[in-house]
């Protein structure tokens, strides 16, 4: 069923055993660390992911959500440097009780750089794997997580998509950003007007002379991922400030085998799909999805989903593309908490 939120109730408290509770304080302390985890590369090569690990004070939880960011973003999107109390999507599950861990996709960020040619969907879609593996292992943050949560946003939902459905591996799903069948003229428009080689770029040349390295042009990303009445210009300028780059074959890969070919189908466990109602990118003009709430959306995205996703949908009002970065984007961390709970039985003591 659609996910429906009272969200000036859910921002406080929670539904446990028939009773309201308060949520979690938020003067809960956050533990935040950066580490590098050995992954495959392109070619079989070693190479490695560099992501952020964010805990709540005391002992390590039992699930944890891994987050994977979209194409010419890395894993700062969901902590932001800029104020962090509002806009850190990590830091705000912390401090409500919940563990992440935020992946640098190979290609950008702390990890490893290979050659964008081979750096397609299935290899995004195993180094998430093994991401995954080393969770489960206890290799991150000291002590194994029992359930594991796969988060995607935009072209990570694909990546994020093609994870789940390969390895059945985690116990639920989270995509956001995307639906399933995007504004076609916004993306092209998008790409031919929006997207430059990243060795162009005066922040990101020094990384490199790969002409199949993409990322945003200087002062494109507010038209392209934010609705600008709903987004502070600092937010916009902390987003211009940390962009990175996309391999241009994988972000083709994902977004053909990843979300216009549904991986999506093969998904046997709980999936969250949230958008923002004024993303242009996949709600936009031709995109033939209402994203005016939850319950418009999900009979259009329902086919592409097996009946053990029972499937959620969520739009965020008023939100663009980069729904975690708008003003209003508390409304989308508290129901995301309540579907954890709900549909995956992720909960906080």
């Amino acid at each position: 069923m659609p996910l429906k939120l009272a969200t000036a109730v859910a921002a406080c408290c929670v539904l446990l055993g028939g009773f309201l509770v308060a949520a979690p304080a938020e003067a809960v302390d956050v533990r935040c660390s950066d580490l590098d985890l050995p992954v495959t590369g392109p070619l079989g090569e070693p190479a490695t992911v560099h992501g952020r690990l964010c805990l709540p004070d005391g002992p390590v939880p039992e699930a944890v959500q891994l987050l994977v960011h979209g194409g010419t973003y890395n894993s700062a999107y969901w902590d932001l440097p800029y104020d962090p109390d509002r806009y850190s999507y990590q830091r705000d599950m912390a401090k409500h009780g919940y563990a992440t861990f935020a992946a640098d996709q190979l290609g950008t960020g702390g990890s490893s750089k290979p050659s964008s040619l081979p750096l397609l969907l299935p290899v995004l879609a195993r180094s998430m794997h093994e991401v995954i593996g080393h969770l489960r292992a206890g290799r991150i943050g000291g002590a194994p997580f029992e359930k594991v949560v796969i988060v995607g946003h935009s072209v990570g939902s694909g990546i994020v998509a093609a994870e789940a459905s390969t390895y059945q591996d985690v116990d639920g799903v989270i995509l956001t950003g995307m639906t399933h069948l995007p504004s076609v003229p916004a993306l092209t428009f998008g790409v031919l007007f929006g997207l430059q080689p990243a060795f162009t770029d005066g922040k990101l040349g020094s990384l490199g002379s790969d002409p199949l390295y993409f990322t945003t042009k200087p002062g494109a990303r507010a038209g392209l991922f934010y609705a600008t009445e709903n987004a502070d210009p600092r937010v916009i300028e902390a987003d211009e400030a940390t962009k990175d780059q996309v391999s241009v074959p994988g972000m083709g890969t994902v977004a053909v085998f990843g979300i216009v070919l549904p991986a999506t189908k093969a998904i046997r466990v709980p999936v969250l799909q949230a958008v923002g109602s004024k993303d242009i990118l996949f709600c936009g003009l031709f995109a033939l999805r209402d994203c005016s709430s939850g319950e418009t959306l999900r009979p259009a995205e329902a086919p592409f989903y097996r009946p053990e996703a029972q499937l959620s949908t969520y739009v965020l009002s008023g939100a663009g593309h980069s729904l975690a970065l708008h003003r209003n984007a508390s409304e989308y961390r508290d129901a995301t908490r309540v579907w954890l709970r709900d549909k995956v039985g992720v909960a906080v003591p």
